[in-house]
């Protein structure tokens, strides 16, 4: 056979698997408002950069009528490829084929590639579609969940790891997004759930939908399993590009420098906070008044909105966001806040990135529900954090810092770098009325106008200890500074702490408090 018969026949080979499960599967996928694997993969990277690999590999199935089955790929694309010319390791479960259910070979693609973005040190992205493990392969397709959480494992914390929801995710699938560092999904096209409507229903009795049990809303709002939530699997595709665009590559690099650009925020950020200290404002505005083009990329924003994460650009360079937000439950911890900054902050120091703290807040969330729900717990997650942290951590207290929420929130004591506070900080154990009411209390109570009486104890307490000059003095706070000056301080903090530093004692790893 002549060189251009080989060539020939290669190319028939190739085009008849690249056609998935056919034109019918195709079509019924994209009905249901869903692309295709190998659309999606297009899509997400840079035009003509994808190059795939074990295009041919073939499943090992041969029990139940498999051995008389021809599954293309084993419905799985695995590949590499760039966005916007940064190499990133690929794979999408291809929903056309079998459902896109993991048998052997499936799962050895997979794990293939996943080995690949390891050595190469380069992102991981994988995108679920799939009606879970194939049954008629019996503890094979088991054996292949375990091998991939595995490598996710492994990989955690060298290389960042990007799951995109697109599609059923159910059972032992679901450990493999939760494992990695950002999750993605689009609303009505995501499911996610332990057990199905089916299952719940025979045993429990409960009726409830799939969208209902774990569609992309309820991941987004309420579990606070994905970080990222579309309308479109386009609006997830823009999103997931511009995440790439802020984080490095793998743990011993740093995320791409862009020229610096001045914030367009209009406006003084003095006035963003209002002069009643009772009044609520969005934090974001002070984020978006310091970064480079006010250009803040936030993270996780539908759950446990009293707390804000995100990135945005410093001079140019990545740099990671921490802030209470007094717009809701006036920017209170509790178990799910807890839980969302601890992990932010966590991946920000396993890829080298500064973090920057904006304080305002009264303290933990008081409450049965809290204490019962382990607020305890979930809370020391946030001081583990901060304190395990050796990347820069800066800190600026813009108004309230009460007991343990202060400590908690990179404090000096937590090995803050550079703390900073505005004029308008009040730094105490508790606010102003609580604490008038128990040191005062007797005063109070024995006073003809008991009232008039605790309004003047409370603002002697202001006075004395609700302000940042009293921590100032003690060196807790490096400066106190004004709204204006914080831009150009918190740029000077990154610039000095590029080199930092930060020797810890020798162990194989800590205990973190889960």
């Amino acid at each position: 056979m002549s060189l251009k018969k080989h060539i020939l026949e290669l190319r028939k080979r190739r085009e008849k698997v690249q056609s998935g499960g056919g034109e019918k599967a195709i079509e019924k996928q994209q009905a249901m408002g869903k692309m295709t694997a190998r659309e999606r993969i297009q899509t997400i990277l840079d035009a003509d950069s994808f190059t795939e690999y074990d295009l041919f590999v073939e499943h090992e199935g041969r029990d139940f009528g498999m051995d008389k089955k021809e599954l293309h790929g084993d419905g799985v694309i695995i590949g590499t490829g760039t966005i916007y010319g940064a190499p990133v390791c690929i794979y999408a479960q291809d929903f056309t084929v079998a459902g896109g259910s993991l048998g052997l070979m499936h799962a050895r693609k997979i794990t293939k590639i996943m080995d690949h973005a390891l050595k190469m040190r380069v992102p991981l992205i994988g995108i679920n579609d799939s009606g879970g493990a194939r049954i008629q392969e019996g503890v094979n397709s088991l054996a292949g969940y375990g091998e991939i959480f595995y490598r996710n494992t492994l990989a955690s914390g060298v290389i960042p790891q990007i799951s995109v929801i697109l599609g059923p995710c159910a059972g032992g699938a679901v450990y493999s997004p939760a494992l990695t560092d950002f999750v993605f999904v689009v609303d009505n096209i995501s499911k996610m759930f332990i057990t199905g409507p089916n299952v719940i229903k025979t045993v429990l009795g409960e009726e409830i939908s799939m969208e209902e049990l774990g569609g992309a809303r309820v991941h987004a709002e309420i579990t606070g399993n994905a970080h990222f939530f579309a309308k479109s699997e386009l609006e997830c595709f823009d999103q997931l590009k511009k995440l790439i665009s802020f984080i490095p590559w793998n743990n011993s690099t740093k995320a791409k420098v862009f020229p610096p650009k001045e914030p367009k925020f209009k406006g003084k950020i003095e006035d963003i906070i209002p002069s009643d200290p009772k009044q609520p404002y969005d934090v974001r505005d002070i984020v978006r008044a310091i970064v480079d083009d006010s250009d803040f990329f936030e993270i996780q924003e539908l759950f446990a909105p009293n707390i804000v994460i995100g990135f945005g650009r410093m001079n140019g360079q990545t740099v990671g966001f921490v802030a209470n937000q007094p717009l809701v439950l006036a920017g209170v911890l509790d178990c799910d806040s807890s839980d969302k900054a601890a992990r932010f902050i966590r991946f920000c120091d396993a890829f080298n990135i500064p973090i920057i703290t904006l304080e305002d807040m009264p303290g933990y969330l008081p409450g049965v529900d809290q204490e019962h729900a382990g607020v305890i717990r979930h809370g020391a997650k946030v001081l583990y954090a901060y304190s395990e942290a050796s990347v820069p951590k800066v800190t600026v207290i813009l108004r309230k810092a009460y007991g343990g929420g202060y400590i908690a929130m990179n404090s000096r004591h937590l090995g803050a770098d550079f703390m900073f506070a505005w004029p308008t900080a009040e730094i105490a154990v508790m606010g102003p009325e609580g604490a008038a009411n128990i040191i005062f209390k007797k005063e109070i109570e024995e006073a003809e106008d008991p009232d008039k009486m605790r309004q003047l104890k409370v603002q002697e307490y202001i006075e004395r200890f609700a302000n940042p000059y009293v921590a100032a003095a003690k060196g807790y706070i490096d400066s106190v500074i004004e709204p204006s000056e914080t831009r150009a301080l918190l740029l000077h903090a990154i610039e000095v702490s590029t080199n930092k530093v930060d020797p810890r004692p020798t162990k194989k790893h800590g205990i973190p408090p889960f």
